[in-house]
């Protein structure tokens, strides 16, 4: 990753290849944590789809089955707030400062 004082001590051409990498690892999180998200949404969903069917009688209740699905729903809730946070902060980590560095 880029260093500040790294990046103060080299030439320009340096300074950008080491920003363009910063910028590549930056966006290699962010979409990591998307799919995180889409796979947390679906978790919640699946889970929170179980519990009503078995609420309704669609599904016969089974205690296994409603702890699966109980915990798919909270697991989803806890995983899609979490890289939804981080892709929050990734986001605002590539944006430049007032000085105009990353």
């Amino acid at each position: 990753m880029a260093d500040q004082q790294t990046l103060g001590d080299a030439d320009p051409h340096e300074k950008i290849v080491r920003l363009e990498e910063h910028i590549e690892e930056l966006a290699a999180k962010l979409e990591s944590c998307r799919k995180f998200i889409l796979v947390s949404r679906i978790a919640v969903a699946g889970g929170g789809l179980l519990l009503a069917a078995m609420l309704v009688g669609a599904i016969r209740s089974d205690p296994t089955l409603m702890a699966a699905s109980v915990a798919s729903f909270l697991g989803g809730i806890v995983a899609w707030g979490s890289n939804s946070s981080t892709a929050k902060w990734q986001r605002r980590s590539t944006r430049p400062n007032r000085s105009g560095q990353l």
